[in-house]
Formats: C-alpha cells, structure tokens, sequence
C-alpha cells in the first residue's frame, strides 16, 4: 500500500529508493537482472530525447514520447517469455526496446519511410498502431488464435487510461472474458488523456473496470519497476495457466507533451510536474542500487557513456535516412485502386512540380 495519490497501488520501491513489501506480490532479481534493468530505462529515455530533439529539427514528422514511463514500459517488456507476444501503442518504446526492436526501424516509422520496419513475428512484437485502442482487439484475437493452436504463450496488450473510453478495448475485455482468452490488458494511465484530465474521464480507479467484465484488476505504482515486473509475471503466468485475462493499471505520468504536436503548457500546471518529478523512476532505481551496494558511480559513468554512444547512432542513422516523398502518403491507405484517391495523388504530385518549377525559374 502506498499514499493517498496511488491509492491500493502495488509498490516495493518507494520514491526514496527503499524497498518495502507488499501481502500478494514480490520479486527476486539478481544483481546483474537490476543493473541491466537501470541500463534499460536509462537508454531508452536517451532514445526519447534523441527522437524529440530530432522532430523539433525537422527529421521526424512526429514523436510521442515515452518520458516518465519507462519503469511501467521495460517493467512490463521485460517480463516476458521469449514465445510471448506484445501488442503496443505508439508511445511504448520501452518495450518495444525490450522485444530488441532496433531503435532505428521505430524512428523510420516516424520519420515516414517506413509503415513499421520491424519483423512482427520473428520479434514477437507488434508494429505501433495509431488507432487509438485498436491493439486491445488485436492483442485478444491473437490470444484466441493462440487458444486454438493449443499453445502456451501469453499476450499483452497496452493501451492508456484514455482509451478505455474506446469500444475497442471494452469490446477486448469482454471477447477476453468469454474466451478465457490468455491476455494481460496493460493500462498505463499516465493522468491525461491528450488535454483531458483522469478525474474528469475516470472518477472510479480504472482497475477496477475489470471486475463489470468478470476478470481481475490490479493498480501497480507504475514508476516502480520492481512492482511492475512482479505484477506483471503473475498476470502472465495467470494467463498461460488457463487463468484467463487480467486488468494491469499502470499509475504513472507522462512527464513531457502528448506527442510533438502538442502543447501541455496549455492544459496542466507547472507544479504537477514537480510532484511527479519526484517520483521518477530511473532515480529511485539508482538510488536502491548505490544504497545497497549494487552499482557504483563507475557503473553509471559507464551507461552514461553507452547512452551517449545511443544518442550518436540515432541521429546519424535517422538524418542518412532517404526523405519521404510526399506522393507515399497515399500508397497503404486502400488495399484496391481508389480513384478519388488517385486523383488526389495526381494533384499533389502537379502541385510540387509547379512549385518546384517556380523555384528553379
């Protein structure tokens, strides 16, 4: 049990670095499995500057960044099995990270020359979808289809508190509740939903939606990656099982805007941030890990300068990556010849070449 602000939220490590208990869940890590697991988040978050940085210079269309989320992300990643399969949205770069997604093959789809990049199923992880809520169903028709081969996997499908406003993902949970279908339904409610406050959508703890479907729910300290892992494993293993679905709700806070079209500065104050900066959880995790011995300041220095090495190659990958033409927007939009689409294609394609016309005259 944590503060007022978590409510019955899972935690085993506070804000401070210390580790506390929990009655249900608790996890046992190595040395090496809780310095990889700092490595992870700190690369990652470098990986989300590097990509905003780069959109604000115009190489990215767009970024949706994953700041302030990284224990509920690689918490979760990591807590798979290889034959596992995850189904995340377009924010979730931990765990896309921790699936072994090449960084690279996420910023061509933002930077437009590519409709995903990476192999779905040799990875075990599913290409970002836009549609807001739209994985949820897919996450659970991959879960029945896996019931179906008799296979022993286990899915996860995440989704953020705004979208369980979507029919998608009710219609999810309840296709996962009459199949007894093997998914974990992975919730990061990050408090807002683009400009729209959690107490204004969802005055009632999100978790406990699950129980109107006939399934479990659980709230985890999402900046807490130990207790992320920990609920995460047993929601899985529940699932492969025969358990059936579980409801994870991941309370944390995105730390930076929407995505790079937005301006948070406009809806939510400065001061809300503060308090959540607190709660970050890369510094908690350094903090248990200097306190207990674990790592020292070599260690650090040492993913500092990995991160660093991460920030080099992302930029010089993304910037000899070839520009998009413009004309490719239309390429995926049907699976058939579209005419009104075409002779938009048509217009756009006349448009640049009068105006490139005038330049060069």
């Amino acid at each position: 049990m944590v503060d007022g602000m978590l409510g019955s939220a899972v935690q085993l490590l506070t804000p401070e670095g210390e580790r506390v208990a929990d009655e249900d869940y608790d996890i046992s890590l190595s040395n090496a499995e809780l310095k990889g697991l700092y490595r992870d988040m700190v690369l990652v978050r470098r990986l989300d500057s590097e990509a905003t940085a780069l959109q604000r210079q115009g190489e990215l269309g767009l970024w949706a960044s994953s700041l302030g989320q990284e224990a509920a992300q690689v918490g979760s990643g990591r807590s798979l099995l290889p034959g596992d399969y995850a189904f995340p949205t377009y924010r979730d770069h931990g765990v896309t990270w921790s699936r072994g997604v090449p960084p690279l093959e996420v910023l061509a789809m933002f930077r437009g020359v590519s409709t995903g990049g990476w192999d779905p199923i040799a990875l075990r992880c599913a290409i970002y979808t836009i549609v807001i809520g739209n994985q949820a169903l897919h996450a659970v028709g991959y879960g029945m289809g896996a019931q179906l081969d008799g296979s022993s996997e286990a899915v996860i499908g995440y989704f953020g508190d705004g979208a369980t406003d979507e029919g998608d993902v009710n219609e999810a949970f309840v296709f996962a509740a009459d199949f007894n279908a093997p998914v974990v339904f992975f919730c990061q409610n990050n408090q807002w939903a683009i400009s729209s406050p959690r107490e204004r959508k969802n005055p009632a703890p999100l978790y406990e939606r699950a129980a109107g479907f006939g399934f479990p729910g659980v709230r985890v300290d999402g900046n807490d990656i130990l207790a992320v892992m920990a609920v995460t494993r047993a929601a899985l293993e529940r699932a492969r099982s025969g358990g059936g679905p579980t409801l994870v709700e991941a309370y944390t806070y995105r730390m930076a805007a929407h995505t790079t079209s937005d301006d948070p500065t406009r809806y939510r104050h400065a001061e809300e941030l503060e308090i959540w900066r607190l709660r970050d959880p890369i510094e908690r995790l350094k903090v248990f890990l200097a306190r207990q011995g674990i790592a020292d300041r070599g260690y650090f220095d040492q993913i500092d300068r990995e991160a660093a090495d991460l920030a080099v190659m992302i930029r010089d990958g993304v910037r000899s990556m070839p520009e998009p033409p413009a004309e490719t927007m239309f390429d995926h939009v049907y699976a058939e010849p579209h005419e009104q689409l075409e002779r938009q294609r048509r217009w756009l394609v006349d448009y640049e070449s009068s105006f490139t016309h005038e330049v060069s005259s």
